[in-house]
């Protein structure tokens, strides 16, 4: 993005992706357990996993705390972050949500330490307690889970360019950079899009080995 010339017409939007929906919130596995049961690794092989990952963070000067980190079903955290959207804070209550959980090793399925972190970004903490009593958002929750199955979304990280574009997975600076000046140069020739909108449009699915182009 910072080296995107036309950065400032660029908007960031994220949507909700629970990698497990039926988490429970407090459950007696911790990270690792849970990450070999899923995928069908050993112990030792999860924590290799994590321990990838972990240096991945180092080098963009994330810290990830696997040994501490506190699994739960994040549902309230994803209705928080659509609650704060609303409110024009949408990007920041994700960051911090996210911080607390891969660094702090907080417990962000708690109703009371979500609200402490959205006080922390500005919200009222005893409106974000009542929001939380609530049901609310839990339908555009399912609505983007449901997109993704759609879309093809099997993992995160996943971004979507434009409704049209896909980069799947961790990706190198140049690939964003690309797909950037693809829908930029597409937006500045519209009436030649137009002109094709009798025509299915290409998705493109990047992932670790290789892209796939695909009909919708």
């Amino acid at each position: 993005m910072e080296k995107f010339p036309h950065k400032n017409n660029v908007t960031v939007q994220y949507k909700s992706y629970e990698l497990d929906p039926y988490a429970e919130v407090t459950p007696t596995k911790n990270y690792y357990e849970l990450l070999s049961n899923k995928i069908g690794i050993s112990l030792e092989e999860a924590k290799q996993n994590a321990a990838h990952i972990r240096e991945q963070a180092t080098t963009v000067g994330l810290t990830y705390h696997f040994d501490t980190i506190q699994p739960t079903n994040t549902l309230d955290a994803h209705r928080l972050a659509i609650y704060a959207a609303k409110q024009h804070k949408g990007n920041e209550m994700t960051e911090r949500i996210l911080k607390a959980h891969f660094t702090d090793s907080e417990h962000i399925g708690e109703h009371h330490l979500l609200a402490k972190l959205a006080a922390e970004i500005g919200l009222n903490i005893d409106a974000v307690l009542d929001f939380l009593q609530t049901r609310k958002y839990t339908k555009v929750v399912r609505e983007d889970q449901e997109l993704a199955t759609q879309i093809g979304v099997k993992g995160v990280p996943f971004y979507v360019f434009n409704e049209k574009y896909a980069v799947s997975g961790a990706q190198p600076p140049d690939v964003f950079s690309e797909v950037l000046e693809k829908v930029w140069e597409e937006e500045r020739d519209q009436p030649y899009l137009q002109s094709l909108n009798s025509q299915q449009p290409e998705t493109t699915y990047c992932t670790d080995e290789d892209c796939d182009r695909n009909k919708d």
